[in-house]
């Protein structure tokens, strides 16, 4: 069998929007590192990724490719405006626990963001109608095979009955956002199901046990 196939991509983005700069660097649908421009160093994704190897793209390098990705962009954007559409993409947002959700438990509910183009947006959170701000985290954009982005919110939550959890998508100079909701559900307990599955198969059986003696004596009538 052939191995499979990897893609390891560094994509650079510049943008008039916030942020008006973005590097990362991905292994296939996973990121690996972002660099950090005000502080000119890569980091990591997760904490026990290892460092970047600081010999291999100078921060002075990235920051020259920065400026030409920027002088493009103006010089692009002169020559285009009112000549080409502007691309966008429509985000789609998942909302779902990081764990099987158990009433009153805590857990992290992620808000996941796909099809972003360009990466400039807001992701907030409410519970039942009341803005959220405390304890969220936000991932750096994520680019995709398709030429877009996606990007994760994580909020820490324990749930309870009734709570309805709203993530909202908005982008700058829209006026429409892009909601997706999660209601926690009170989960029948595997043994009470199981209970509950026997009992209803038995009660079916003996109907189908009636019925059929009830047949047998209509024919021989």
């Amino acid at each position: 069998a052939e191995p499979p196939l990897h893609t390891l991509a560094e994509v650079l983005f510049c943008q008039p929007a916030m942020p008006s700069l973005g590097l990362a660097l991905t292994f296939d649908a996973d990121q690996l590192f972002w660099f950090d421009f005000p502080g000119s160093r890569w980091t990591p994704r997760l904490p026990e990724l290892p460092s970047w190897p600081l010999a291999l793209e100078p921060p002075a390098q990235l920051l020259r490719d920065a400026t030409l990705c920027q002088d493009l962009r103006r010089h692009l954007t002169r020559l285009a405006t009112g000549i080409l559409p502007e691309s966008k993409g429509v985000p789609m947002a998942n909302v779902f626990p990081v764990r099987p959700p158990v009433l009153g438990e805590p857990n992290t509910l992620v808000c996941m963001v796909e099809n972003i183009f360009p990466p400039a947006v807001e992701i907030s959170w409410q519970l039942d109608g009341v803005p959220i701000t405390q304890e969220v985290t936000h991932t750096h954009y994520t680019p995709t095979a398709d030429l877009a982005f996606v990007r994760f919110s994580y909020l820490p939550v324990t749930p309870a009955a009734g709570d309805v959890y709203t993530c909202i998508i908005t982008r700058e100079g829209d006026n429409s956002s892009v909601i997706a909701y999660w209601v926690p559900q009170n989960p029948v307990p595997s043994e009470v199901l199981e209970t509950a599955l026997c009992g209803a198969a038995m009660a079916l059986g003996i109907l189908l046990a009636l019925l059929g003696i009830a047949m047998i004596l209509a024919a021989r009538r």
